[in-house]
């Protein structure tokens, strides 16, 4: 599991019964679901799920709800909610343990629910530790650490860190890059607004998918659903309003080493739909050039045909990606720390502070940022940190693979990232 070394001690019992947020409310019940004594399939209900969920699984969540049941009795052995996300550890007999992980939407009701064998995430003391840990058959990695100073980046650590590479949703922060402009030239408020379109709908991640067609959102609101839950169809309608060249122009703007591996810049709904569509569309990518792609991109305009289910093959390397090596990463996410000390609002920063992706001590870090990125194949995690005495430091850890499987579903990489974060070796000096 996810545990900040060092943190203190709370009876994970305790600390779960004690939190009332919405995620506490939620945690309690999906381990009431594995724990109650005399349970029935008839007790198992979707009631706190979010409405979209599907019949099918609908159908089969009391009978999956059993096979998690027989592995037990469990015992809680840790509670971490961070946001939207939780995690509980539970031990079964013979001291098997077993991670619940919970994913809430705005409203408080559960969007994923999964009951999994615990990972386990190996102690990193030093960097050839977490190098060590990265070495995954199939799975190509690559890692920064860096502290900015007043004469620039100051490299701590670094593997493959110049590569290209697929990002996924780390993208959104070149979207939010784009809109802090336009803000500030007053060209868009905060509290304007977008409007879901069928054309602009995406795909999960996020909520924003499940509203009505003509449904108006608060670019405030929306922008911190891009950032802090990563919501495609909320960054897809920021992205709308501002315009393809506006995003463009800060990607350029950001230092990205090669601004023309990101142009056309793509929506989410524009990756899914060629990533996963039609194969001739797919092939069409990546036989054009720019101007090709950008005349492919107006072709398939329209309603999203993709469903969830359809992903699976990976597409990165035909170029449906969004690709930055990890100084691009640095270097837009110290944009976004000076975007935050010009707003006076005080909007940017409660948008990027939101989500800290990992546990972190308070004391030790006086900010966090954060921001994921997965796609079929695709695995990356990248934080900013700012110490007591207002210094930056930067983690990038990225993964990439011609199949998701290798991978798994993140929680090994934001695990080893939580290690390093919770560790000396961000603080500690430079290697010459």
């Amino acid at each position: 599991m996810i545990q900040a070394p060092g943190s203190p001690s709370v009876a994970p019992e305790a600390a779960l019964a004690a939190d009332g947020s919405p995620m506490g409310e939620a945690a309690r019940w999906a381990v009431g679901l594995l724990t109650a004594p005399d349970l029935t399939a008839d007790d198992v209900t979707l009631d706190r799920f979010v409405p979209t969920t599907a019949p099918g699984r609908a159908r089969s969540f009391p009978a999956r709800v059993g096979e998690w049941r027989e592995k037990g009795p469990f015992t809680v052995l840790d509670y971490q909610p961070i946001a939207h996300k939780g995690w509980v550890t539970l031990a079964g007999p013979g001291g098997a343990r077993h991670t619940l992980s919970l994913t809430l939407d705005s409203s408080g009701l559960i969007r994923i629910l999964t009951f999994l064998p615990e990972i386990r995430i190996p102690e990193i003391d030093d960097w050839a530790a977490l190098e060590d840990a990265l070495r995954v058959p199939g799975v190509e990695h690559s890692v920064l650490a860096a502290r900015l100073t007043p004469d620039g980046i100051e490299v701590l650590h670094a593997s493959d860190a110049d590569r290209p590479m697929p990002a996924g949703s780390a993208y959104k922060l070149y979207v939010m890059r784009a809109l802090v402009r336009a803000v500030e030239d007053g060209e868009l408020g905060w509290d304007d607004e977008v409007t879901v379109r069928p054309e602009l709908r995406s795909l999960p991640t996020g909520d924003m998918q499940d509203l009505p067609d003509g449904t108006r959102v608060s670019v405030r609101e929306t922008a911190y659903k891009m950032i802090a839950m990563s919501d495609n169809t909320g960054a897809d309608l920021i992205a709308d309003r501002l315009g393809r060249e506006a995003v463009e122009r800060a990607v350029a703007a950001s230092g990205h080493h090669d601004p023309a591996l990101l142009r056309p810049f793509l929506t989410s709904h524009e990756v899914f739909e060629l990533g996963w569509g039609k194969p001739e569309s797919r092939a069409a990518w990546a036989e054009r050039d720019e101007a090709g792609r950008r005349e492919l991109l107006r072709a398939i305009a329209g309603p999203i045909t993709v469903r969830g289910s359809d992903l699976g093959e990976t597409v990165h390397r035909l170029g449906l990606d969004w690709h930055m090596n990890a100084y691009d990463a640095v270097r837009v996410l110290d944009g976004l720390r000076r975007d935050s000390a010009r707003d006076t609002t005080g909007t940017v920063e409660h948008i990027l502070t939101a989500y800290p992706g990992v546990a972190f001590d308070p004391e030790r870090w006086n900010r966090v940022y954060f921001k994921a990125g997965s796609c079929p194949g695709v695995m990356m995690f990248c934080w900013l940190l700012e110490d007591a005495e207002g210094t930056a430091h930067v983690l990038v850890l990225r993964q990439c693979a011609d199949e998701q499987k290798p991978i798994g579903d993140g929680l090994f990489l934001r695990g080893l990232g939580s290690r390093v974060v919770n560790s000396p070796l961000l603080t500690a000096k430079a290697v010459r």
